[in-house]
């Protein structure tokens, strides 16, 4: 495989493209639709590339709604997600599942805490994996009705449940789908949208994130005052959940199949009748939907050069190695800047002073920030600050954030009240910065990096990472926070403080800007070996490449003049 590489201000070629070689023997018609392809899918890249948002929203309303819809089974995990952290400071569920501690109060224990939060880890762990494999053989629709139906069923162990035990295998089997819908959903909205709307998209679905978990607390803050409900007060939340897989399988059922998806499955026809559902017949574009197939076709092709396989496996072998180490550690990196720690908000503030009920109010207010975050980073990327620049930017102020809180726990004891609104305060303002930048930006950047060959599996991989490390997050930060363990207090803010510092030198030097390029630039750019701060100043063209040369027995002429 050849290519041409030049820096940003460097004059381009003439762009090449495959042609018959005098001894190939392939004939004149497969190699008229080969250079057919290439012209095309030049022509599709080049109007994505010069493509608006608001042009991308005209030609691709549909594309957007759709993505949404299928995003919106994040909410549903959003919501399970924050209920057991929250749900442990609810004293009608430490009173069923706990024990009194030193001071006369009903407390669950700290391993009984990590597991339970560890279980869902685990089920999703393992639903990650099985939808990887499953989601490429029969598609992202399927899999996604699949895990509602599954989830739909299991959710009635939480509701039922009358001990520990009964809650962690409920975690653990609704765990599965949880896992599904965390790559599906990313990789669909990566698939269907052009690069104008991709990094919006993708973001969309922290919002839905943020949803569910304000939904979530919400409904556990409705409780947290009320002594008439028993043990409803705490199994009400679980049974809500059944609200959502009904009105989402079906919206699911309609939804056209991701074209890339029937591209790499060679149904080319299909492909195009669904990208064409994904599009507005009212557009006032120049719009070609073959010629967006054969720019599918061109990068499938191209990337079949780059990757022999596409198993799990190929994920660590050759240039993919590298962009499944950044992919992993761009979502690892979420747990690693303090969000674990986030995620025990109302448990942590009410150990540090605040009473329950403001502590929920306190956590509705950060997970609030979840959603209007999302709007943040939509405006801020909007404004031409590159993916690249949020996430480093973002993790400087997350650590500054992180380390004030510890310092916070310095403030005397006669001030206690204020040193715990302080903290509060400031868990507010990590949200804020958390959700402008890290926790939005990731979604673009693992969906983008990722080759489209192993985009499932890739992803996959990166969520495991994620789901490994907020293991490891989910055994200590209960240790640190519970009073019969550690009781560290603010003072985990050193740890995780020290952890995001960590994390920021790895993403300055490995994370790279892949805003405004097409996928098959970004494969040429890691073929080629491009370091991370290169990334955006180096100018590439993927149509001056060999395509299956030893398939098609190609050599390089000169393309026509585009029109």
């Amino acid at each position: 495989m050849s290519e041409k590489i030049t820096d940003a201000t460097a004059p381009v070629q003439a762009p090449l493209a495959p042609a018959v070689s005098p001894d190939s023997g392939l004939d004149a018609s497969k190699h008229a639709d080969l250079v057919d392809m290439t012209v095309n899918a030049r022509r599709a890249a080049d109007k994505e590339r010069g493509m608006t948002l608001m042009q991308g929203l005209r030609l691709y309303p549909k594309a957007a709604a759709w993505s949404m819809l299928i995003s919106m089974c994040i909410v549903m995990e959003g919501f399970q997600v924050c209920l057991t952290p929250n749900l442990i400071n609810l004293q009608s569920f430490a009173s069923k599942f706990g024990h009194l501690n030193s001071k006369g109060v009903y407390e669950v224990e700290a391993k009984w805490i990590a597991g339970l939060t560890n279980g869902a880890t685990v089920g999703q762990i393992i639903g990650l994996f099985i939808a990887g494999i499953v989601a490429e053989r029969i598609g992202y629709r399927y899999t996604v009705i699949i895990a509602l139906v599954w989830i739909t069923a299991f959710l009635t162990l939480f509701v039922t449940a009358n001990n520990l035990t009964t809650l962690l295998m409920g975690e653990i089997l609704c765990g599965l789908p949880w896992g599904a819908f965390q790559t599906i959903c990313i990789s669909y909205a990566a698939e269907v949208c052009p690069i104008a709307l991709r990094g919006y998209l993708t973001c969309f679905v922290n919002c839905c994130w943020g949803i569910g978990q304000v939904i979530g607390i919400g409904v556990i803050k409705a409780q947290a005052d009320r002594n008439d409900m028993g043990h409803w007060s705490w199994r009400l939340p679980y049974a809500l959940q059944w609200m959502w897989p009904v009105p989402l399988a079906i919206g699911v059922f309609f939804a056209p199949e991701s074209p890339w998806w029937l591209v790499r499955r060679g149904r080319l026809e299909d492909a195009k009748k669904n990208l064409l559902r994904l599009t507005s017949l009212n557009r006032d574009t120049e719009f070609d939907a073959d010629e967006t197939i054969d720019m599918m076709r061109h990068t499938t092709e191209l990337e079949q050069e780059i990757t022999a396989g596409a198993s799990y496996l190929d994920c660590f072998k050759g240039v993919d190695l590298r962009r499944t180490e950044i992919v992993a550690m761009t979502w690892a990196i979420q747990n690693l800047s303090g969000n674990s720690f986030s995620g025990y908000s109302a448990y942590f503030l009410t150990k540090a002073g605040v009473s329950p009920s403001h502590s929920y109010s306190f956590a509705l207010g950060q997970y609030s920030i979840n959603i209007v975050g999302v709007f943040g980073a939509w405006a801020l990327m909007a404004w031409g600050i590159g993916r690249r620049r949020l996430y480093v930017g973002g993790l400087a102020c997350l650590c500054v954030a992180l380390f004030v809180m510890g310092f916070l726990g310095l403030v005397p004891k006669a001030h206690r009240d204020s040193g715990a609104m302080a903290t509060g305060a400031m868990m507010i303002i990590w949200a804020a910065c958390y959700q402008l930048t890290v926790g939005s930006v990731c979604y673009s950047l693992v969906a983008e990096l990722s080759t489209r060959r192993l985009q499932i599996k890739t992803v996959v991989i990166g969520r495991m990472a994620y789901n490994i490390i907020a293991i490891i997050c989910n055994i200590l930060t209960p240790y640190m926070l519970n009073e019969s363990a550690w009781n560290w207090g603010n003072f985990a803010g050193f740890f995780w403080g020290g952890s995001c510092f960590l994390s920021l030198v790895y993403a300055y030097f490995r994370i790279p800007e892949p805003r405004g390029r097409t996928f098959a630039e970004i494969d040429v750019l890691f073929e080629r070996k491009v370091p991370a701060r290169k990334f955006e100043s180096t100018k590439v063209d993927p149509f001056e490449v060999h395509l299956d040369e030893k398939r098609h027995s190609v050599s390089h002429v000169e393309l026509p003049e585009k029109a």
